[in-house]
């Protein structure tokens, strides 16, 4: 191992690839931010750069790689006992419901995953070879999906914090669910905030669109609340205009670009949702051919994990994406299955 470090070819060779990945990375992402491969690109070209660092330094600082694969292996320990623990919290505070327990679910199968993959590695022959294969595949599907959500949520933080202009011309407001009296929730009430920061912010105040139908439960429709919201706070009548038809995230976005596109002027917008939504927003412009920025409003942290797994759901499991996530599954674990095979 300590020849191979220090060998230069391979040294250069590490640092070429690292930087490959960072320069593909970048051509995607300034191509569209909302595509899901740029998820799994950045996570490997973090991977990437993070043993680069380890190799470069070993010679001198071996310490270095051995800490930087001791952090890992914990945080891989802890994140099932960090979601288990979320889950618990989201349960106490929200109520309970399936997607409030999420995180307690997640946590739990991937620390099944964890002992699938350790088990087999402790008991060694004492396991009947069936078994054996069983439990490796089983663990290591865990852990390719635990790796692909993982990437989605760093990449889902990495194009919040990616400067972007701030002169508009519109702001559009993404609804969700209002109160039972027909006021704006706390997720809903974060959205208008931000956006109000946004208007205030721009030395040419950009018009305001609240945008969101009433669903069967509420008093009024999402852009109704939105609109005395923003009244009450200061933002004149004239510089709020409201689409109240829509019924989800993707009409949200369809609706107010037709309104903007059937006024006169400049038309750059942006759309202000919570900042895990930031995402899944993005990917229904681009699916509509919007081009438009997306600012993200924050919300509780421990609300944040449980909307995380949500949206990865959503995504994942659409038509396209579901065929790419099991041909990468397929291709992740046919290594370690080829390899027992060929060892009974």
């Amino acid at each position: 191992m300590d020849a191979l470090f220090e060998n230069p070819i391979f040294l250069v060779l590490s640092a070429v690839l690292t930087a490959a990945l960072w320069i593909v990375f970048l051509i995607l992402m300034l191509r569209s931010r909302a595509r899901l491969r740029n998820c799994f690109v950045f996570l490997t070209a973090l991977v990437a750069a993070v043993l680069l660092v380890g190799i470069l330094t070993y010679e001198h600082h071996p310490a270095v790689l051995v800490g930087e694969l001791v952090l890992i292996g914990f945080a891989l320990l802890i994140v099932p006992f960090f979601l288990m623990i979320n889950g618990i919290q989201m349960l106490k505070k929200e109520g309970k419901s399936m997607k409030h327990a999420l995180p307690l679910l997640l946590g739990i199968v991937i620390l099944l995953g964890e002992v699938m993959i350790v088990s087999p590695l402790l008991a060694g022959a004492q396991l009947p070879e069936p078994l054996l294969i069983i439990f490796l595949a089983c663990g290591i599907s865990i852990f390719y999906g635990s790796l692909m959500f993982l990437s989605f949520v760093l990449y889902t933080l990495v194009i919040q914090i990616v400067p972007h202009s701030r002169d508009f011309d519109y702001v559009v407001i993404l609804g969700c669910a209002l109160k039972k009296d027909g006021t704006p929730g706390k997720l809903l009430t974060n959205r208008i905030e931000k956006a109000m920061k946004v208007y205030r912010k721009d030395k040419t105040p950009p018009y305001l669109i609240p945008s969101g139908g009433r669903g069967p439960d509420e008093a009024c429709s999402e852009a109704d609340a939105m609109y005395f919201y923003l009244l009450q706070h200061g933002i004149p009548a004239e510089h709020i205009i409201e689409e109240d038809q829509s019924r989800n995230t993707y009409e949200n976005l369809k609706n107010s670009k037709a309104i903007i596109d059937g006024r006169t002027g400049r038309k750059k917008f942006a759309f202000v949702t919570s900042n895990y939504h930031v995402y899944r927003a993005w990917y229904y412009c681009r699916k509509q051919g919007i081009d438009c920025v997306g600012i993200g409003a924050p919300v509780a942290f421990y609300y944040w994990p449980s909307a995380m797994i949500r949206e990865f759901a959503a995504i994942i499991l659409e038509k396209r994406h579901i065929k790419l996530f099991l041909l990468g599954w397929a291709v992740f674990l046919a290594p370690f299955v080829t390899y027992l095979l060929l060892s009974l």
